[in-house]
């Protein structure tokens, strides 16, 4: 193979045959690991939070999931059969220059979730030191101190590697499974029961109401793991078979996230029960019992469950994505520590200060972003390629991926109008639907606007 270094490294080659072991647990536990976090069960609550009963809430987020499966499973199909990452298998459709607009893309979203999770752990982390030393609560540094800290753990299991992170998902998602239903157990006995939880009715008076609100929530849903539905040919490429990995996404992903979000509904609701109004935050939620045995032990499995989300979800793609902007000088472990620098510059606790803007800022905006970036690679792979790619063209300039100058234009203009259709109503207010739909308006238009302009 040729080795341009404008273009290769070994983090970025294509994965051996014999590398490629990881099976259908690796896969299912990978998604137990990514999904068992708080923002998950924030997603869940939040809902609450915003006026759903229970069921409306899961069935939301169910949905979205087994939506989101589909480009996943997808974009997940070449990196089995040829091993590549996200980054270059994007040249196909981007060119192999213009692959860092996406890549690029992809990687600031993944810093905004990785900022997200650590200001979470660090969180975590001060509500134990609390717990164990209640005089850490009147030190005002001491929640900036923590999420270095937790920031600091995160950098030190990015540096060893992806078998590390392997290891860490496998071993942590039984663990997890097992201490959110004795979250569950905990909270709701406390309530007395499921009676009172899920008895709770939603605040919708009207279909109209409720659409209003389904609607976006739906997007950001979707918009929840938008993100890995890009790049998760950067997990697939260690793949043993497809069969390995669609089975394990298909076991690992809608189940996971329809369970922990059933924990975060019921718990949440359960507040309401308890403290007169919903909590949809686990760690304030914890800090209101006088349990410190239970409280602990709970912090501690959210404190695991922050760092495989963090690891495996927020630093694995910008890593590579970074890496493809310059492979002679970025290592993935590199492209992490720059992702784990932008994270704590986009300040998290912005992000984090209140469910709306959570899921309708954060969730839904993005989503606009990366739902055409979705599109424009399945019908290139698919539609136009027919899922037929020279490996050894992605890794040199002047090949079949080349086009003008590295840069396919008409990806570059499909994903401009996917994103301007799709955010046009953030500044039209009689065309909100098509914002509250971005992902979906996004990737059906770009997608679409591709296949015709290279047809042409």
């Amino acid at each position: 193979m040729i080795k341009d270094p404008s273009l290769y490294n070994d983090d970025l080659a294509p994965v051996a045959a014999h590398h490629r072991t990881w099976g259908i647990y690796n896969y299912a536990s990978l998604w137990v690991g990514m999904s068992v976090c708080i923002p998950t069960y924030m997603l869940a609550s939040g809902l609450i939070a915003g006026g759903m009963n229970w069921w409306q809430a899961i069935g939301t987020i169910l949905l979205g999931n087994l939506i989101v499966l589909i480009p996943m499973l997808l974009n997940a199909h070449a990196g089995t059969r040829y091993g590549i990452p996200f980054p270059v298998f994007v040249r196909a459709s981007f060119g192999v220059r213009g692959a860092n607009i996406p890549a690029v893309l992809r990687a600031l979203v993944a810093c905004g979730w990785f900022g997200i999770q650590t200001w979470i752990g660090g969180q975590a982390i001060q509500s134990m030191l609390v717990i164990l030393w209640p005089d850490w609560g009147g030190f005002a540094a001491g929640k900036w101190v923590c999420f270095f800290a937790f920031w600091a753990l995160n950098m030190w299991v990015i540096l060893r590697g992806i078998e590390s992170i392997k290891f860490l998902e496998g071993a942590s998602a039984p663990f997890l499974l097992g201490a959110g239903v004795l979250l569950l157990w905990f909270v709701t006995s406390k309530a007395g029961g499921f009676g009172p939880v899920l008895s709770a009715p939603g605040k919708f008076q009207t279909a109209g109401e409720f659409f209003a609100f389904f609607v976006p929530s739906l997007t950001g849903m979707v918009g929840f793991w938008a993100t890995i539905a890009l790049n998760i040919p950067d997990f697939t490429r260690y793949a043993k078979s497809q069969k390995a990995q669609i089975w394990g996404q298909a076991l690992g992903l809608p189940g996971t996230m329809a369970l922990y979000a059933f924990i975060g509904v019921a718990v949440t609701s359960a507040s309401v029960v308890l403290f007169g109004k919903p909590i949809w935050d686990p760690v304030e939620l914890l800090g209101k019992f006088n349990q410190p045995v239970v409280a602990f032990i709970a912090l501690i499995a959210l404190l695991i469950a922050t760092l495989t989300t963090n690891v495996a979800a927020n630093v694995v793609s910008p890593s590579n994505d970074f890496s493809n902007l310059n492979p002679r000088l970025i290592s993935f472990r590199t492209g992490g520590i720059i992702t784990g620098i932008i994270g704590v510059v986009m300040m998290p606790w912005r992000l984090l200060s209140d469910f709306s803007a959570y899921i309708f800022g954060w969730l839904v905006g993005y989503s606009g972003l990366l739902g055409p970036i979705a599109g424009i690679m399945i019908a290139d792979y698919f539609v136009v390629r027919k899922a037929e790619l020279n490996v050894e063209d992605l890794y040199r300039r002047n090949g079949a991926y080349e086009y003008t100058g590295g840069y396919n234009r008409n990806a570059i203009y499909s994903l401009i109008a996917g994103i301007a259709v799709a955010l046009i109503g953030l500044a039209v207010p009689s065309l909100r639907a098509l914002y509250d739909y971005s992902w979906f308006v996004g990737f059906l238009v770009s997608g679409t606007v591709y296949c015709a302009l290279m047809r042409k």
